[in-house]
Protein backbone atom coordinates (compact mmCIF):
# COMPACT_ATOMS: atom_id res chain seq x y z
CA UNK A 1 0.00 0.00 0.00
CA UNK A 2 1.23 3.47 -0.81
CA UNK A 3 2.14 5.87 1.89
CA UNK A 4 0.06 8.99 2.14
CA UNK A 5 1.90 12.38 2.27
CA UNK A 6 1.91 13.80 5.74
CA UNK A 7 2.97 17.32 6.76
CA UNK A 8 5.26 17.34 9.75
CA UNK A 9 4.37 19.73 12.49
CA UNK A 10 5.69 20.61 15.89
CA UNK A 11 2.90 18.55 17.64
CA UNK A 12 2.88 14.81 18.11
CA UNK A 13 -0.46 13.03 17.85
CA UNK A 14 -0.85 10.48 20.65
CA UNK A 15 -3.50 8.39 22.31
CA UNK A 16 -6.84 7.62 20.63
CA UNK A 17 -6.30 10.44 18.14
CA UNK A 18 -3.12 8.76 16.89
CA UNK A 19 -4.95 5.46 16.41
CA UNK A 20 -7.78 7.19 14.60
CA UNK A 21 -5.39 9.17 12.39
CA UNK A 22 -3.35 6.09 11.49
CA UNK A 23 -6.51 4.14 10.66
CA UNK A 24 -7.79 6.79 8.24
CA UNK A 25 -4.40 7.16 6.56
CA UNK A 26 -4.17 3.41 6.18
CA UNK A 27 -7.63 3.26 4.66
CA UNK A 28 -6.77 6.04 2.21
CA UNK A 29 -3.60 4.17 1.22
CA UNK A 30 -5.54 0.97 0.70
CA UNK A 31 -8.07 2.87 -1.37
CA UNK A 32 -5.29 4.18 -3.62
CA UNK A 33 -3.87 0.67 -3.98
CA UNK A 34 -7.36 -0.61 -4.81
CA UNK A 35 -7.70 1.99 -7.55
CA UNK A 36 -4.37 0.91 -9.05
CA UNK A 37 -5.40 -2.76 -8.96
CA UNK A 38 -8.74 -1.98 -10.57
CA UNK A 39 -7.01 0.05 -13.25
CA UNK A 40 -4.65 -2.90 -13.91
CA UNK A 41 -7.65 -5.22 -14.16
CA UNK A 42 -9.30 -2.89 -16.65
CA UNK A 43 -6.13 -2.85 -18.73
CA UNK A 44 -6.06 -6.69 -18.65
CA UNK A 45 -9.66 -6.91 -19.84
CA UNK A 46 -8.95 -4.41 -22.59
CA UNK A 47 -5.95 -6.49 -23.71
CA UNK A 48 -8.03 -9.64 -23.84
CA UNK A 49 -10.67 -7.88 -25.92
CA UNK A 50 -7.97 -6.72 -28.34
CA UNK A 51 -6.68 -10.29 -28.74
CA UNK A 52 -10.18 -11.62 -29.44
CA UNK A 53 -10.92 -8.89 -31.94
CA UNK A 54 -7.56 -9.56 -33.62
CA UNK A 55 -8.50 -13.21 -34.21
CA UNK A 56 -11.88 -12.21 -35.67
CA UNK A 57 -10.23 -9.95 -38.23
CA UNK A 58 -8.99 -6.43 -38.82
CA UNK A 59 -12.43 -4.79 -39.21
CA UNK A 60 -13.51 -6.07 -35.80
CA UNK A 61 -10.32 -4.69 -34.23
CA UNK A 62 -10.93 -1.31 -35.82
CA UNK A 63 -14.46 -1.34 -34.46
CA UNK A 64 -13.26 -2.03 -30.92
CA UNK A 65 -10.54 0.65 -30.85
CA UNK A 66 -12.80 3.71 -30.43
CA UNK A 67 -14.38 2.12 -27.33
CA UNK A 68 -11.03 1.65 -25.57
CA UNK A 69 -10.05 4.45 -23.18
CA UNK A 70 -7.10 6.40 -24.48
CA UNK A 71 -4.84 8.36 -22.19
CA UNK A 72 -2.80 10.82 -24.19
CA UNK A 73 -1.13 13.21 -21.72
CA UNK A 74 -1.21 16.76 -23.03
CA UNK A 75 2.10 18.60 -22.75
CA UNK A 76 2.12 21.18 -19.99
CA UNK A 77 2.41 24.85 -20.97
CA UNK A 78 5.73 26.62 -20.60
CA UNK A 79 5.87 29.25 -17.86
CA UNK A 80 8.50 31.96 -18.37
CA UNK A 81 9.29 35.13 -16.40
CA UNK A 82 10.40 37.91 -18.77
CA UNK A 83 12.06 41.16 -17.69
CA UNK A 84 13.69 44.02 -19.60
CA UNK A 85 15.44 47.33 -18.84
CA UNK A 86 15.56 50.22 -21.33
CA UNK A 87 17.35 53.56 -21.24
CA UNK A 88 16.17 56.03 -23.90
CA UNK A 89 17.21 59.63 -24.55
CA UNK A 90 14.23 61.81 -25.54
CA UNK A 91 13.66 65.50 -26.25
CA UNK A 92 10.60 65.84 -23.99
CA UNK A 93 10.44 63.54 -20.97
CA UNK A 94 6.85 64.36 -20.05
CA UNK A 95 5.56 63.59 -23.54
CA UNK A 96 7.60 60.39 -23.83
CA UNK A 97 6.36 59.18 -20.42
CA UNK A 98 2.74 59.81 -21.45
CA UNK A 99 3.29 57.82 -24.66
CA UNK A 100 4.86 54.96 -22.68
CA UNK A 101 1.87 54.83 -20.33
CA UNK A 102 -0.53 54.78 -23.27
CA UNK A 103 1.46 52.01 -24.97
CA UNK A 104 1.34 49.79 -21.90
CA UNK A 105 -2.37 50.39 -21.30
CA UNK A 106 -3.28 49.79 -24.96
CA UNK A 107 -1.51 46.42 -24.75
CA UNK A 108 -3.62 45.46 -21.73
CA UNK A 109 -0.94 46.24 -19.16
CA UNK A 110 -0.45 48.81 -16.42
CA UNK A 111 2.04 51.24 -14.88
CA UNK A 112 3.26 49.71 -11.64
CA UNK A 113 5.56 52.59 -10.62
CA UNK A 114 6.63 56.01 -11.95
CA UNK A 115 9.23 58.49 -10.70
CA UNK A 116 10.16 61.87 -12.24
CA UNK A 117 12.97 64.15 -11.11
CA UNK A 118 14.84 67.23 -12.39
CA UNK A 119 18.57 67.01 -13.13
CA UNK A 120 20.83 70.09 -12.83
CA UNK A 121 17.72 72.26 -12.74
CA UNK A 122 17.50 72.24 -16.55
CA UNK A 123 16.34 68.78 -17.68
CA UNK A 124 14.09 65.99 -16.43
CA UNK A 125 14.34 62.22 -16.16
CA UNK A 126 11.60 59.66 -15.58
CA UNK A 127 11.67 56.04 -14.44
CA UNK A 128 8.66 53.83 -15.24
CA UNK A 129 8.00 50.20 -14.30
CA UNK A 130 5.52 48.75 -16.80
CA UNK A 131 3.67 45.41 -16.61
CA UNK A 132 2.45 44.08 -19.96
CA UNK A 133 0.99 40.72 -21.07
CA UNK A 134 3.47 38.12 -22.28
CA UNK A 135 1.98 38.02 -25.78
CA UNK A 136 2.50 41.79 -26.19
CA UNK A 137 5.97 41.87 -24.60
CA UNK A 138 8.04 41.98 -27.83
CA UNK A 139 5.80 44.54 -29.54
CA UNK A 140 5.77 46.90 -26.55
CA UNK A 141 9.52 46.55 -26.10
CA UNK A 142 10.10 47.42 -29.76
CA UNK A 143 7.83 50.46 -29.58
CA UNK A 144 9.45 51.80 -26.41
CA UNK A 145 12.94 51.35 -27.89
CA UNK A 146 11.96 53.56 -30.83
CA UNK A 147 10.67 56.42 -28.66
CA UNK A 148 14.03 58.21 -28.94
CA UNK A 149 17.76 57.52 -28.96
CA UNK A 150 18.32 54.07 -27.43
CA UNK A 151 21.15 54.27 -24.89
CA UNK A 152 21.03 50.73 -23.44
CA UNK A 153 18.79 47.67 -23.47
CA UNK A 154 18.89 44.43 -21.47
CA UNK A 155 16.37 41.59 -21.37
CA UNK A 156 16.13 38.25 -19.59
CA UNK A 157 13.85 35.20 -19.59
CA UNK A 158 13.65 32.57 -16.84
CA UNK A 159 11.82 29.27 -17.29
CA UNK A 160 9.90 28.40 -14.10
CA UNK A 161 7.73 25.61 -15.50
CA UNK A 162 9.13 23.03 -13.08
CA UNK A 163 8.52 25.35 -10.14
CA UNK A 164 4.92 25.99 -11.22
CA UNK A 165 4.20 22.26 -11.68
CA UNK A 166 5.79 21.42 -8.32
CA UNK A 167 3.78 24.12 -6.54
CA UNK A 168 0.51 22.94 -8.11
CA UNK A 169 1.26 19.36 -7.09
CA UNK A 170 2.07 20.34 -3.52
CA UNK A 171 -1.15 22.36 -3.31
CA UNK A 172 -3.23 19.36 -4.44
CA UNK A 173 -1.50 17.12 -1.88
CA UNK A 174 -1.92 19.65 0.89
CA UNK A 175 -5.62 20.09 0.14
CA UNK A 176 -6.14 16.34 0.34
CA UNK A 177 -4.26 16.32 3.65
CA UNK A 178 -6.48 19.06 5.04
CA UNK A 179 -9.58 17.15 3.92
CA UNK A 180 -8.40 13.99 5.71
CA UNK A 181 -7.84 15.83 8.98
CA UNK A 182 -11.32 17.35 8.75
CA UNK A 183 -12.78 13.87 8.33
CA UNK A 184 -10.91 12.77 11.45
CA UNK A 185 -12.35 15.72 13.36
CA UNK A 186 -15.87 14.69 12.31
CA UNK A 187 -15.24 11.19 13.68
CA UNK A 188 -13.50 12.27 16.87
CA UNK A 189 -15.61 11.84 20.00
CA UNK A 190 -13.32 13.10 22.76
CA UNK A 191 -12.41 16.70 23.46
CA UNK A 192 -8.69 15.88 23.66
CA UNK A 193 -8.80 14.32 20.20
CA UNK A 194 -10.61 17.36 18.78
CA UNK A 195 -8.04 19.75 20.28
CA UNK A 196 -5.13 17.73 18.88
CA UNK A 197 -6.67 17.49 15.42
CA UNK A 198 -7.45 21.22 15.40
CA UNK A 199 -3.75 21.90 15.87
CA UNK A 200 -2.94 19.62 12.93
CA UNK A 201 -5.59 21.29 10.79
CA UNK A 202 -4.33 24.79 11.61
CA UNK A 203 -0.75 23.85 10.70
CA UNK A 204 -1.76 22.24 7.41
CA UNK A 205 -4.01 25.15 6.44
CA UNK A 206 -1.14 27.58 7.08
CA UNK A 207 1.12 25.54 4.80
CA UNK A 208 -1.63 25.49 2.17
CA UNK A 209 -2.05 29.26 2.31
CA UNK A 210 1.71 29.71 1.87
CA UNK A 211 1.67 27.49 -1.21
CA UNK A 212 -1.31 29.39 -2.62
CA UNK A 213 0.59 32.67 -2.17
CA UNK A 214 3.56 31.22 -4.07
CA UNK A 215 1.23 30.05 -6.81
CA UNK A 216 -0.34 33.53 -7.13
CA UNK A 217 3.08 35.17 -7.29
CA UNK A 218 4.27 32.81 -10.01
CA UNK A 219 1.06 33.34 -11.98
CA UNK A 220 1.45 37.12 -11.80
CA UNK A 221 5.09 37.09 -12.92
CA UNK A 222 4.51 34.60 -15.73
CA UNK A 223 1.35 36.30 -16.99
CA UNK A 224 2.71 39.88 -17.03
CA UNK A 225 6.24 40.76 -18.17
CA UNK A 226 8.11 43.58 -16.40
CA UNK A 227 9.73 46.43 -18.37
CA UNK A 228 11.76 49.12 -16.57
CA UNK A 229 12.04 52.26 -18.72
CA UNK A 230 14.45 55.16 -18.04
CA UNK A 231 13.76 58.39 -19.96
CA UNK A 232 16.28 61.24 -19.91
CA UNK A 233 16.65 64.51 -21.80
CA UNK A 234 19.95 65.40 -23.61
CA UNK A 235 22.45 67.85 -22.15
CA UNK A 236 21.68 70.81 -24.44
CA UNK A 237 23.54 73.35 -22.26
CA UNK A 238 26.78 71.39 -22.43
CA UNK A 239 26.50 71.03 -26.21
CA UNK A 240 26.01 74.82 -26.64
CA UNK A 241 29.15 75.53 -24.60
CA UNK A 242 31.28 73.58 -27.07
CA UNK A 243 30.46 75.93 -30.03
CA UNK A 244 33.22 78.31 -31.30
CA UNK A 245 32.70 82.01 -30.26
CA UNK A 246 31.85 84.57 -32.99
CA UNK A 247 32.28 88.37 -33.46
CA UNK A 248 29.11 89.11 -31.51
CA UNK A 249 30.35 86.94 -28.67
CA UNK A 250 33.66 88.84 -28.66
CA UNK A 251 31.93 92.26 -28.57
CA UNK A 252 29.65 91.09 -25.79
CA UNK A 253 32.59 89.72 -23.87
CA UNK A 254 34.58 92.99 -24.26
CA UNK A 255 31.68 95.15 -23.14
CA UNK A 256 31.12 92.87 -20.16
CA UNK A 257 34.81 93.21 -19.23
CA UNK A 258 34.66 97.05 -19.56
CA UNK A 259 31.57 97.30 -17.38
CA UNK A 260 33.15 94.99 -14.85
CA UNK A 261 36.28 97.19 -14.73
CA UNK A 262 34.21 100.33 -14.12
CA UNK A 263 32.38 98.57 -11.34
CA UNK A 264 35.61 97.57 -9.67
CA UNK A 265 36.99 101.16 -9.98
CA UNK A 266 33.83 102.59 -8.48
CA UNK A 267 34.01 100.09 -5.65
CA UNK A 268 37.67 100.96 -5.04
CA UNK A 269 36.94 104.70 -4.97
CA UNK A 270 34.01 104.18 -2.68
CA UNK A 271 36.11 102.06 -0.33
CA UNK A 272 38.95 104.64 -0.29
CA UNK A 273 36.71 107.74 -0.03
CA UNK A 274 36.69 107.97 3.81
CA UNK A 275 40.46 107.72 3.97
CA UNK A 276 40.91 110.25 1.16
CA UNK A 277 38.61 112.72 2.95
CA UNK A 278 40.57 112.46 6.18
CA UNK A 279 43.85 112.87 4.26
CA UNK A 280 42.52 115.98 2.49
CA UNK A 281 41.47 117.58 5.79
CA UNK A 282 44.88 116.87 7.31
CA UNK A 283 46.60 118.32 4.27
CA UNK A 284 44.59 121.57 4.50
CA UNK A 285 45.31 121.92 8.22
CA UNK A 286 49.00 121.31 7.65
CA UNK A 287 49.14 124.01 4.95
CA UNK A 288 47.35 126.50 7.21
CA UNK A 289 49.73 125.83 10.07
CA UNK A 290 52.69 126.08 7.75
CA UNK A 291 51.55 129.51 6.47
CA UNK A 292 51.04 130.83 9.98
CA UNK A 293 54.50 129.78 10.97
CA UNK A 294 55.95 131.53 7.94
CA UNK A 295 54.01 134.70 8.73
CA UNK A 296 55.23 134.66 12.33
CA UNK A 297 58.83 134.30 11.24
CA UNK A 298 58.50 137.23 8.72
CA UNK A 299 57.25 139.55 11.40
Amino acid sequence: MRGTPFVRTGRRVSGPAAVLLAAVLALSGCGAAGEDSSASADRGVAGAQQQKSGKAGAPAADAERPEQPRKNPTPSATHVIRTATLSVEVKDTSKAAANARATAQDAGGLVEKETTERIDGTRESSNLVLRVPQESYDEVLRELSGAGKLVSRTSAAKDVTDQVVDTDSRIATQRASVARVRKLMDRAGKLADVVTLEGELSSRQAELESLLAQQASLKDRTTLATITLDLVEPETAAEGADDDPGFADAVAGGWHAFVTMLRWLAMAVGAAAPFLGVAAVLAVLWRLLHRRRRGAKGE
